[in-house]
Order: C-alpha cells, then sequence, then structure tokens
C-alpha cells in the first residue's frame, strides 16, 4: 500500500466562527470547539491570536487581514484561498471579528462555498456593536432613553458615509457607528444638521482590550475630544442619549445644566 491511500482523505468543511470583540474570552465556547479541530485557520486582523493556540499545534494559520487603509487580501482572494485550503487539507475555520454576519461579509463565503458544494456552518460571535458599548457600561437601549439601536457602517464601498446615518440622525434610537472613525466630522455635522450638537456621543478604541481607550463628549465637541485624547482605530462611535449613562458623562451635563442656569 503506497502513502497516499494510508493518508486519510478529509472531507473538505468550512465553518464561518464569530471571535468576538478582541478579547480572546469572549468567543464562544463553539468556537473554540471548531479551533480544536481544524485543519487550517484563516484569520482577520481583528481577532486576537491568543485564539490560534486552541488550533491543532500542526494546522496551517493563514493571516489573511483587512482593515480600514491596509487591504492585504481582497474579498476575492480570501474566498479562492478558503476553498483551496478546504480542498486540499479538510476543516477550514474561517475566523472573524465580531460576528459573521455583522459586516462581516460571511454569506459571501458562505455562498462561494456553496457554489462548489462544499458544506459550511456559521457559528455566530458576540458583535462589538453590542458588547463593547455595554462594556463601558453603555445599554444600546434603556428604558425612557432608547427603544431601539441601530447598527450602520461608516464608509460604503464608494467610501461616503451611509445614507443611512442621515436617516438614523432623525430618530431617537442609539445609533452604533461602526468603521466611521476617519468619517467622525461629517457625521456629527449630519447631527448638527438636526439641532443635535448636544447630544451625548461616545467613541470607543480597540474595546475589550488591553488598548481600551474611551472619549465622551457631545455632538458638538466629540472631534475635538478625540483629537485631544488621540483615539485611533479600530473604533466605534455611539451616539445618543444611552451615552449619558456613562459616568465620565455627569460633569458634561453638570456643565450644560450651569450654562443653561445663567
Amino acid at each position: 500500500m503506497d502513502t497516499h491511500t494510508q493518508q486519510k482523505i478529509k472531507e473538505p468543511r468550512i465553518t464561518l466562527v464569530g471571535a468576538g470583540p478582541g478579547d480572546a474570552d469572549l468567543i464562544t465556547i463553539k468556537g473554540i470547539k471548531a479551533l480544536k479541530i481544524a485543519d487550517v485557520v484563516l484569520y482577520d486582523a481583528l481577532v486576537n491570536e491568543e485564539l490560534l493556540e486552541f488550533a491543532p499545534e500542526n494546522a496551517i494559520k493563514v493571516y489573511v487581514g483587512k482593515r480600514s487603509g491596509d487591504h492585504s487580501f481582497s474579498q476575492d482572494a480570501i474566498n479562492k484561498l478558503m476553498i483551496d485550503y478546504a480542498l486540499n487539507y479538510g476543516h477550514v475555520v474561517r475566523l472573524k471579528g465580531g460576528d459573521p454576519f455583522v459586516f462581516g461579509r460571511g454569506f459571501e463565503e458562505l455562498d462561494h462555498a456553496a457554489s462548489f458544494s462544499i458544506p459550511a456552518t456559521v457559528i455566530p460571535g458576540i458583535s462589538s456593536s453590542i458588547a463593547v458599548p455595554g462594556l463601558q457600561q453603555i445599554p444600546v437601549t434603556h428604558r425612557g432613553l432608547s427603544e431601539s439601536f441601530w447598527v450602520i457602517t461608516g464608509t460604503t464601498t464608494d467610501g461616503k458615509v451611509s445614507s443611512d446615518v442621515y436617516t438614523a440622525s432623525k430618530t431617537n434610537a442609539t445609533i452604533v457607528v461602526l468603521m466611521g472613525l476617519n468619517k467622525l466630522t461629517q457625521i456629527t455635522q449630519i447631527f448638527k444638521n438636526e439641532d443635535k450638537g448636544r447630544l451625548p456621543v461616545a467613541v470607543i478604541q480597540s474595546g475589550s482590550t488591553e488598548n481600551e481607550k474611551v472619549a465622551i463628549g457631545v455632538i458638538d465637541t466629540i472631534v475635538e475630544i478625540v483629537e485631544e485624547q488621540k483615539i485611533a482605530a479600530p473604533a466605534l462611535i455611539v451616539i445618543g442619549e444611552v451615552v449619558s449613562l456613562h459616568p465620565l458623562f455627569q460633569p458634561i451635563r453638570e456643565f450644560y445644566d450651569i450654562v443653561a442656569e445663567e
């Protein structure tokens, strides 16, 4: 018997796993179980590399990072790699930051796997859009303050601010903007145009990680505060009355109360 027939031929399959917002402890148990039986792990820029330790030592680990301004791999290239590795090695875990289906392009990867008749499953992850504000004790909904929340991309594929930001600015909903830091000036102007200059805002950098930083202000002041505190990407923006529940907002509230009395 030759060595080729001795080798166990593995069935190709793909598991999309949400790695959570950044803290390695915030992946699901099911996600860890998938990593433990991976033959290949394709992982993103926002994935905590500590998670790779859960994969077998001999598993192939490939960085396919995509970050704002650093498109190391196009989505097409990632799709092709995923298929090639599945056909040649077996079980591919596609490890993605946050949740695969919240601006993660997870369905495109699922669809691509289906076009090759490769079975694919999804293991959800904790989305940074909810977890990162929550870790700062900012609820995205709160009785009497917010009945809904919107999660919006800050920058669309054509590089513009999403038209949904304009619509959302007319509501009382909590607005969570992902990938929007470089559009913060434009976003705040949209809210100023709705006479919402004093609406509370938080900008949170690298939420749930050791590099976490938070800037708290209002629409009129947040751009300046973000610059002063040198907040950098990756960061998310939370706009809405719920931000007023953050302890750092109390002095801001007191300042505006004094101004109103004068």
